[in-house]
């Protein structure tokens, strides 16, 4: 190893603390950091559940820097994998990827460093890892530990189940004596129990961090007219930011960035069905602007680090809470406020449901799969703040609202609808469930052209002129969230009828209200946090703008002379620390936060000189 090793009379954290000073240019550890490396510093393996931004490639990569051998990564996605290598390269660690991508050349060159000694973190996806040849060459190397990044994808109780990742429980008979550490971002606790049996991590210690995100504003509204006029005025009342916009279908995602583009946005499109060059070509292009709007599918995500981004909309609902926070984690990674803005509609759940029931799978698995899904629309239509309604699903205690949510904030008011329901659902059990949302509105309406005898002369024919056609649309989601109705597919003419009977019994007996939301018009304003662009939310004074300005100038031609994203050369928050402490010397700069010892040498003179230029 090329990195410092603790002396004799220092503890193996400590050496910790001075590789991530010397290296990474941080101070101290956060969180959990400090006792997830300590845990595998004393070669036992380990699972830590950290929350998106919580720094948990720090837990693994400094262990690989201590101990013997080399840091073995598995992780899922070619991007993941990309940006983490990127930026240990500039931190000055000798680290490496083998996937698909990478040409022949580079990698004869890979295997001739691991065999010399000479890498200390090397980066494979689950399926090259799990190859015959590739196990044998690894089990000729000596392995400083093994991390499992997005170890939720080893459960099929998680939202992103992989196959190819329950392979990876053969590490244990396989590599005995190698300390194990599994993390991810998401993971409740069924989840957790599963990655712990899979990965044979039984008796492996578990951190749990908080999944507070405190800078992140949430929100989310019924889609009412154009979904993508909505999501146009939502982006347009925020200019010069960053953002991600997630579609739910390729086809979608295209539309979608050509109507902005239309609308003046910078906005580019990113799914697996387009060439591999063309979406390296895109996510560079994102990564490397100060504002752009990237329109994805979920193909686009894990391995986006891009710190300041501002805003995550989803034009269509994720799969469950789990995807949905780890999803918005791609904003405000700074730390700086950012927003997660989700447009849903009945029409969603129906189809998220039938997905479900479509799938070849156990029916107890696809019972689990349902009622992740249903828990997301209860989070997307319900009451109360929505930050304390993940963190309790998630197994926190003690929460508290966070006070800045659309449902703190007051901009979702409710008001008791039950009598209306039982209108409604009185309707549509006496329709048989024969038709759809729109008749069952208009029959109560009494609206219904060609009305039949028989219709007619029902007791809840016209017994609803009392609300409006927009009213009893959304009165009719509303009970379709609740599941107190249900649609019925109907090869895509779903047909409405009578959802949970006891549940709907319930209502009738008086003993479940039915709340319905109005959204007030303050909504559509971008929350007073968030209004600030990134830059001014790390309070510089007006004075030293214009060296920031400079630096991120310098940065930028930097990166693009390198191609690589201008975070992994420094983050605007190091940038905004030397604008403000001006630095007049090598040993003043690296006292900084984010300076490392590797970024000094690389950058050092380069940054002192743009300093220089504001001097006086």
């Amino acid at each position: 190893m090329t990195l410092a090793v603790a002396e004799a009379d220092t503890t193996p954290l400590d050496a910790a603390r001075e590789i991530l000073r010397r290296t990474f240019g941080h101070a101290e550890f956060r969180g959990l950091q400090a006792d997830v490396i300590a845990e595998v510093l004393a070669g036992r393996s380990a699972m830590a559940v950290l929350p998106t931004g919580g720094g948990k490639s720090l837990c693994y990569q400094i262990p690989s820097l201590i101990r013997p051998g080399l840091g073995l990564v598995v992780s899922p996605l070619i991007a993941l994998m990309t940006d983490q290598v990127a930026a240990l390269q500039q931190s000055g660690v000798a680290a490496a990827r083998l996937d698909s991508n990478v040409d022949p050349e580079a990698k004869v060159e890979t295997w001739r460093r691991i065999d010399a000694g000479e890498l200390e973190l090397l980066y494979v996806s689950p399926e090259g890892l799990m190859q015959p040849w590739m196990l044998e060459r690894l089990r000729r190397t000596p392995l400083a530990l093994i991390a499992i990044d997005e170890a939720h994808c080893v459960s099929q109780w998680g939202h992103d189940f992989r196959p190819d990742y329950r392979m990876l429980g053969k590490l244990a008979e396989l590599f005995p004596t190698v300390p194990r550490l599994a993390v991810t971002a998401t993971a409740d606790a069924r989840t957790r129990d599963d990655i712990r049996a899979e990965l044979r991590l039984a008796d492996a210690a578990e951190f749990v961090a908080s999944f507070a995100r405190p800078e992140l504003i949430l929100s989310a509204e019924r889609k009412r007219g154009s979904k993508e006029k909505r999501v146009i005025d939502l982006i347009t009342a925020r200019p010069g930011r960053s953002g991600v916009v997630y579609s739910g279908s390729r086809d979608g995602t295209e539309k979608l960035a050509e109507a902005l583009r239309a609308a003046g946005v910078p906005a580019l499109a990113y799914h697996a069905g387009l060439h591999r060059k063309l979406r390296e070509t895109r996510l560079e292009e994102f990564l490397e602007a100060d504002a752009a709007v990237m329109v994805a599918t979920i193909a686009f995500g894990m391995g986006v680090d891009k710190p300041d981004v501002r805003f995550v909309i989803h034009a269509d609902p994720p799969a469950s809470i789990e995807a949905y926070w780890q999803e918005i984690g791609r904003a405000g990674r700074d730390g700086d406020p950012a927003e997660g803005i989700t447009l849903y509609g009945a029409s969603d759940l129906a189809w998220a449901l039938r997905r479900i029931g479509e799938r070849e799978m156990d029916d107890s698995v696809k019972q689990v799969q349902v009622r992740k899904v249903r828990q997301l629309y209860a989070l997307l239509d319900g009451t109360g703040c929505r930050a304390a309604t993940v963190r309790r699903y998630f197994g926190e205690e003690g929460v508290e609202a966070c006070g800045q949510c659309d449902l703190c904030t007051g901009a979702v008011e409710t008001t008791d609808a039950t009598e209306a329901a039982q209108k409604a659902l009185s309707a549509a059990h006496r329709l048989a469930g024969r038709f759809g949302r729109g008749r069952l509105v208009d029959h109560l309406l009494g609206k219904t052209k060609d009305v039949s005898e028989h219709e007619a002369s029902l007791s809840t024919w016209g017994i609803g002129a009392d609300l409006g056609l927009a009213q009893w649309r959304e009165l009719t989601e509303q009970l379709l969230f609740e599941g107190l109705l249900r649609e019925d597919p109907n090869d895509g003419r779903p047909l409405v009828g009578i959802g949970d009977a006891e549940a709907v019994r319930a209502v009738f007996r008086g003993e479940r209200r039915v709340l319905m939301q109005t959204r007030a018009e303050a909504a559509a304003k971008t929350p007073r946090r968030a209004r600030k662009p990134s830059r001014e939310s790390l309070a510089l004074p007006p004075h030293d703008q214009p060296l920031f300005e400079a630096l991120r100038a310098w940065r930028g031609a930097e990166a693009k002379a390198q191609h690589v994203p201008p975070y992994v050369i420094f983050h605007d928050r190091t940038l905004a620390e030397i604008a403000a402490a001006k630095p007049a010397s090598r040993a003043a700069l690296v006292r900084l936060n984010g300076v490392g010892e590797s970024k000094l040498t690389r950058y050092g003179e380069a940054v002192l000189e743009v300093v220089r230029g504001f001097e006086g």
